[in-house]
């Protein structure tokens, strides 16, 4: 998995604030969970925006320079999670149309597009949140978070601490995941086998690899620890930055584009459960408008 990776490049993605990037993150996700294909009236354009949004997620990942396989290395472990969304959605949704009856399984439309629909959230939150980190570093997401959230110190919240938890937390993902590919090659190398097996012996090769894992996550938080105690690092103390963050007229671009994007998909919904689309395209609308715009011309000579 690529999630937490930095991948150093110059491009115009790259050289946005990471405070706006972190906007645009929140905001895309915020429009990513409004759309909802499942809403009367909205299927179609639900799905529609779904493959807009996904157009565009690949578009940014092609203006980073970002390759491809990042996408599909981020989504590897996905597979398992859709299945086993797709079982349970099976049994829980009962309604629509019944596609297949077959012994005790039933499997109606509702359940697939239930299964389609979040896996598709998941899978756009991953294309996102990959973009973020491979071109955001690590020390600038902290001193974004600071800078964000430092009206959080009203309230006596050290946001410093917050921030660099997080830091943190991203950069060891890939490292946590070497170790892990790492290990499973080693187990593999004595004999244990992750892929093949009853059920029993899946669960003994899946403790010899999570011992150890945590072992050596332990081991490297500790000596991670020792390091910062080493260089005299107190999380409590007032602190100043090197790192000056500059907004320029791309993010004040950007950000102003996102809200829209934002702003058209909380509108819309309520224009189409308002039947204001259906009042535009009908005959009688255009005739009365049409009617009044040669009135209104006539009166003026």
């Amino acid at each position: 998995m690529t999630l937490g990776k930095y991948v150093n490049k110059d491009t115009f993605i790259h050289r946005l604030d990471p405070r706006n990037k972190f906007v645009l993150l929140f905001v895309f996700m915020v429009v990513i969970f409004l759309i909802n294909p499942s809403k009367d009236n909205y299927e179609i354009l639900g799905w529609m925006s779904y493959a807009l949004l996904l157009i565009f997620f690949l578009v940014l990942y092609k203006v980073a320079k970002l390759k491809f396989s990042m996408i599909f290395k981020s989504l590897k472990p996905m597979w398992f999670m859709m299945l086993f969304l797709f079982v349970a959605n099976m049994f829980i949704y009962k309604e629509g149309i019944l596609l297949i009856n077959w012994w005790i399984f039933k499997i109606y439309l509702l359940s697939i597009t239930q299964t389609l629909k979040i896996v598709i959230r998941l899978a756009l939150l991953i294309m996102l949140s990959t973009l973020f980190t491979a071109t955001t570093k690590p020390l600038d997401i902290t001193v974004a978070i600071d800078d964000l959230f430092s009206w959080l110190k009203i309230f006596k919240i050290n946001v410093h601490i917050l921030s660099m938890t997080i830091s943190i937390a991203l950069r060891f993902i890939p490292t946590i995941l070497d170790e892990t590919y790492r290990i499973m090659k080693a187990q593999a190398s004595r004999g244990v086998d992750f892929k093949n097996g009853k059920f029993k012996e899946k669960i003994v090769a899946i403790t010899s690899l999570i011992i150890p894992l945590f072992i050596s996550a332990i081991s490297r938080s500790d000596e991670l620890a020792n390091a910062m105690e080493a260089r005299n690092y107190n999380p409590l103390a007032k602190r100043t930055s090197y790192r000056k963050l500059s907004w320029n007229k791309h993010d004040s671009i950007t950000i102003i584009a996102s809200f829209i994007i934002l702003a058209i998909f909380i509108v819309l919904p309520i224009l189409i459960d308002k039947q204001v689309f259906g009042l535009l395209l009908s005959d009688s609308w255009w005739v009365n408008m049409i009617k009044n715009i040669i009135s209104i011309i006539s009166g003026w000579f």
